[in-house]
């Protein structure tokens, strides 16, 4: 007993591929798992992506090395089990204010009470409001409006 695949739902997904950088999209719903990637034919992206990557940052790293030493302590640090952050509660693309002409809805410095909002998610062309999940004060905000973001990743960081 299968259940008929709903178009919509693939057509909305495929449009959040295009608009975001992800490069692959997994959704579940009922026993039903779709899994969009960009890409082309599935046998030759495992083999030919895995010896042209290492190919460009090569090159790249020995001039990003010494910026990249600089800045090395704030890119070191993982937020993603710091119980301060603000986790992403889903795929989608983050908005920090309600459209461009608004103010962003945090700061860093700015107070925030639990369940206050912080930023948006909009997934399927439905903005979802993220909330505080505590009271505290915005020490680091962690994404810029518009950057796609994965189920999980921090955001925010209320100390």
């Amino acid at each position: 007993m299968s259940t008929p695949l709903d178009t919509k739902i693939i057509s909305k997904l495929a449009e959040i591929l295009d608009r975001t950088n992800l490069t692959k999209l997994e959704y579940e719903d009922e026993g039903c798992r779709i899994s969009l990637s960009r890409g082309g034919a599935p046998v030759p992206p495992p083999a030919a992506p895995l010896p042209m990557m290492p190919a460009a940052p090569v090159s790249a790293a020995p001039v990003a090395a010494a910026p990249a030493a600089e800045n090395a302590p704030a890119a070191e640090i993982d937020y993603s089990k710091d119980p301060n952050a603000v986790k992403s509660p889903m795929v989608g693309v983050v908005y920090l204010s309600a459209d461009p002409n608004s103010p962003d809805y945090v700061k860093p410095g700015d107070s925030v009470a639990e369940g206050d909002t912080v930023c948006l998610i909009e997934a399927m062309k439905t903005f979802n409001p993220v909330k505080a999940h505590k009271g505290g004060k915005v020490s680091k905000i962690l994404v810029a409006s518009g950057d796609p973001v994965e189920y999980g990743e921090p955001l925010i960081v209320i100390e």
